[in-house]
């Protein structure tokens, strides 16, 4: 007969037995805290004993049906359903770990062409000397400057200059990029009277918010090998969740914001490896490629890397 997470809840209630209020409480989460520390203890003795501990999974069995009873026994003197926990943990790490299963619409999808983000682009970094200072700009196929030029920003060297490139995976990965909206005048103004897109999720709240999230993961990946890992901090999502809770790329994911970061770096790091180079970028794709600079000497096409 199965047992459901709900009705083992109710039955544990009945064999709780300790003092109500808040010290009953306290022993229940120190009677969690003791029931971990003993199954670390069974654990240890496996690694010693190896195979001879040939009690291991009857004892292992019996310390997690302890913590169980703990947790259940928490949850309810709280109020809380550990079924409705355990749900809600499963769809969190879901959206942690896991991919979506397809890909959803970009938010601009239906608008008229002019107030889309472009589809595919192609940008060059390159140096300048602007009112005396070496700045680089990033321009388009046309010679158009994309923003302002820029310096670090910082006593020392640490390519912040670069950072458009998060931008743009941003607007690669996520469909989602207000900062990269703006600079090519494609704010969605056709509607706004009715459906205020310009004024939320395209105006200076949303860019405040998405320079914030650079600006955070920048710091983040500057200890972290310039994101050179395979995953980033469940805090660092965590903060960049709450900073967009407000803006329509509220519905991706933790999984899609990770795969933005890390694509954009991957890209930083070429680009600031080579002082500069092409980025080309296709939103429907998902991809954002980097061109190292073409030698005077070379001749011929460059191979994307």
């Amino acid at each position: 007969m199965s047992l459901t997470l709900s009705a083992y809840q109710e039955r544990a209630k009945a064999t709780d037995l300790k003092p109500a209020g808040a010290d009953g409480l306290v022993i229940a989460l120190l009677g969690l805290v003791g029931e971990a520390g003993s199954l670390l203890t069974e654990y240890k003795k496996r690694m010693v004993d190896g195979e001879a501990h040939q009690g291991f999974k009857a004892h292992l069995a019996e310390e997690l049906g302890d913590l169980l009873w703990y947790l259940a026994t928490i949850a309810t003197r709280n109020g809380l359903s550990l079924e409705d926990a355990a749900q809600r943990n499963l769809e969190k790490t879901r959206s942690r770990w896991l991919p979506p299963d397809h890909r959803a619409p970009l938010f601009d999808e239906g608008r008229a062409a002019d107030e889309q983000l472009p589809r595919q682009f192609e940008y060059k970094y390159e140096s300048r000397e602007v009112e005396g200072r070496a700045k680089v700009l990033l321009v388009d196929e046309r010679g158009t400057t994309i923003g302002d030029p820029l310096t670090d920003n910082a006593h020392e060297d640490d390519g912040y200059r670069f950072h458009d490139v998060l931008h743009l995976a941003h607007a690669v990965v996520l469909g989602w990029s207000p900062v990269y909206r703006k600079l090519l005048g494609r704010k969605r103004k056709s509607n706004d009277a009715v459906d205020h897109v310009d004024e939320v999720e395209d105006g200076a709240r949303a860019q405040l918010a998405e320079e914030l999230v650079a600006a955070a993961t920048y710091e983040y990946a500057a200890r972290h090998l310039y994101l050179q890992v395979d995953h980033v901090d469940w805090d660092l999502l965590r903060l960049v969740k709450r900073i967009t809770a407000q803006l329509e790329v509220n519905v991706r994911t933790e999984a899609e914001w990770e795969e933005a970061m890390l694509l954009a770096f991957n890209v930083w790091r070429q680009v600031r490896d080579y002082n500069g180079g092409t980025l080309r970028g296709d939103l429907l794709a998902r991809t954002l490629e980097f061109v190292p600079p073409k030698p005077a000497s070379e001749s011929g096409p460059v191979p994307v890397q």
